[in-house]
């Protein structure tokens, strides 16, 4: 699943809101950053991913989703180096505070850095509502003493984790091999040894597939989210259906703005996939707002 050269951008067609009858829609997987940090980012993609369809500012992006019947944000950051997290999680501690009530923002560290813990208390105490890692990244090993830290903390403090923690998709883009650093077994040592640390792992975990579907059957501290892989645009497949998911550890997050298609295809997508009303809003809502413990309310 090498992405070897840039992937294609698709004009399909996007929706101008959520549809009703699938509320409440909390789009768990979100990006923001300050504006320069985007414009690195997504000259990165241009280069080793795929065209952004969707570069705008943080706030354009969070009234964008919210102006479309979103009905709550989980929005992300990742720090790419040591130094800059406190910054970071400043940013995203404003943002918060304008969106009050609608906007949940993760906090962000690099793994080993100086004061690593000090930044994490900082940012709890600002509102930010647990932590968000990207092991490609970050170049992090699950498995170290930086991250056992990181683990002790958000375990203590009942504050959920975020970690891109498969190995897929990899890219020469990434300083490391994520295939050496990434992989399930290493992440089962980590909810083995810390029970009370909830942990999310983003894009259903690919590429290992499978092997995340038999970890949530197995761990109830762990969910995973279906950021770009049930939109049919990735390459490599996915031998597992949808509907054979533990539906109660699925949620739903878009990666916006970082996506090649419309903002809605993985709504439609979902939608298609589970008529069944109780297990769509799970998916869609119910159980981002039980992992990130959310104040919003559930659909009847």
């Amino acid at each position: 699943m090498m992405l070897r050269t840039p992937l294609p951008a698709l004009n399909d067609a996007e929706g101008s809101e959520v549809p009703e009858f699938i509320h409440p829609v909390v789009d768990a997987h979100v990006h923001v950053f300050p504006e320069d940090l985007f414009r690195a980012i997504w000259k990165w993609f241009d280069e080793f991913g795929w065209p952004v369809r969707y570069q705008m500012s943080s706030e354009e992006i969070l009234n964008f989703l919210l102006s479309r019947r979103v009905n709550h944000v989980v929005a992300f950051q990742y720090a790419h180096k040591p130094g800059i997290s406190r910054e970071l999680n400043h940013y995203m501690a404003g943002l918060c505070k304008t969106f009050p009530g609608k906007v949940t923002g993760m906090a962000t560290v690099f793994p080993g850095e100086e004061g690593a813990a000090d930044i994490l208390e900082e940012a709890f105490k600002s509102g930010l509502k647990g932590v968000k890692l990207h092991a490609h990244v970050q170049c992090f090993d699950m498995n170290s003493k930086e991250m056992e830290l990181i683990y002790d903390i958000c375990s203590s403090r009942g504050k959920p984790l975020v970690m891109h923690a498969g190995r897929e998709p990899k890219s020469p883009g990434y300083s490391c091999d994520p295939y050496q650093i990434c992989n399930a077994e290493k992440l089962e040592r980590v909810l083995e040894e810390f029970p009370a640390l909830n942990v999310c792992v983003p894009h259903l975990g690919a590429d290992e597939f499978l092997a995340y579907k038999y970890l949530i059957e197995k761990y109830d501290n762990l969910w995973l989210d279906t950021a770009m892989a049930v939109t049919d645009y990735l390459p490599g497949e996915n031998p597992v259906p949808l509907a054979e998911l533990r539906s109660d550890r699925i949620m739903y997050g878009s990666d916006f703005p970082n996506i090649p298609y419309a903002w809605d295809r993985e709504l439609k997508e979902l939608a298609k996939n589970f008529q069944q009303d109780k297990i769509l809003k799970q998916i869609l809502g119910g159980n981002a707002i039980n992992f990130f413990s959310l104040n919003v309310p559930h659909s009847k």
